[in-house]
């Protein structure tokens, strides 16, 4: 059975990844996990020793019946359905979620993003963009408007560039046959600029990805982020893979200067997945 880790912080946004991430297990039959990882407060005496401000165990008791509240409240939501299992640890989040991922090889890690409404667009909190950094894990991003009605169109947007080393094409067939999808692959350019490159990968792509009969698109826009955008809007697509650090998307989503000029849509969750190595 598959499993969606789903992190929590009790947080509106973080609730409709929760939410999110329901109909995503069911529609797989997958499991879920939920997690909540919390800090324990401290002070410091005169020898500068933290010394922790409540009784450990105490703090563990409360945060654990929070979570059980909220798995209660989810199984009741879904009628059963699920198999849910929700924990609270002290520590580092992405610290327990290596751990996690590593233990249950889940299908993917399913977090909200962070900020006040959507003025921050796409731009993803702390937590999520360590995640995204740092697991090898598929990470799917929920904005706080996106709720699940099934996944028929995913797209991936590739640069073309080194294709045969750096797809992550195991993920990209896992997601697309899980959910019989269509995979439509699209790359940004400004007025064909590496027209002779972009054809050779697109040849090597599309036998990378032979066997989920991809769709190719070529859009030519000077802001890959809005051309994407446009695509996205136009194939109404359900899912959006990006690779991260190497795509110049994430670096539009992960900058706060350039939120001003980011139109992508706000109902479209992104799945970071790593470039195969």
């Amino acid at each position: 059975m598959k499993t969606l880790i789903v992190p929590t912080d009790f947080s509106a946004v973080a609730t409709n990844a929760m939410n999110y991430a329901a109909g995503l297990a069911l529609a797989i039959n997958a499991s879920i996990r939920l997690l909540h990882v919390f800090q324990i407060p401290v002070s410091y005496d005169n020898t500068d020793i933290p010394l922790p401000l409540i009784d450990i165990g105490d703090l563990e008791k409360i945060h654990q019946d929070r979570m059980d509240e909220l798995k209660e409240q989810l199984e009741t939501n879904t009628s059963g359905k699920l198999k849910i299992e929700a924990e609270a640890k002290p520590g580092m989040l992405t610290d327990h979620l290596k751990e996690l991922c590593l233990e249950l090889q889940p299908f993917a890690v399913v977090m909200g993003t962070k900020g006040a409404g959507f003025v921050e667009r796409l731009l993803v909190g702390s937590s999520t963009l360590s995640a995204i950094r740092n697991l090898t894990t598929p990470v799917l991003v929920v904005p706080p408007r996106a709720s699940f009605h099934g996944v028929q169109r995913i797209g991936f947007a590739c640069d073309f560039k080194r294709v045969a080393e750096r797809t992550p094409v195991a993920p990209i067939k896992e997601w697309v046959n899980a959910f019989n999808a269509e995979l439509h692959v699209l790359n940004v350019d400004e007025k064909d600029k590496n027209v002779r490159d972009t054809a050779g990968e697109s040849v090597i792509l599309h036998d990378l990805l032979d066997d989920l009969n991809p769709r190719f698109a070529y859009v030519d826009n000077p802001e890959v982020e809005k051309g994407i955008s446009s695509f996205a809007e136009e194939k109404k697509l359900d899912v959006l893979i990006v690779i991260p650090r190497k795509h110049r998307l994430l670096e539009a989503l992960f900058q706060k200067s350039h939120t001003k000029n980011l139109a992508f849509h706000s109902h479209i969750p992104i799945l970071s997945v790593h470039e195969e190595e």
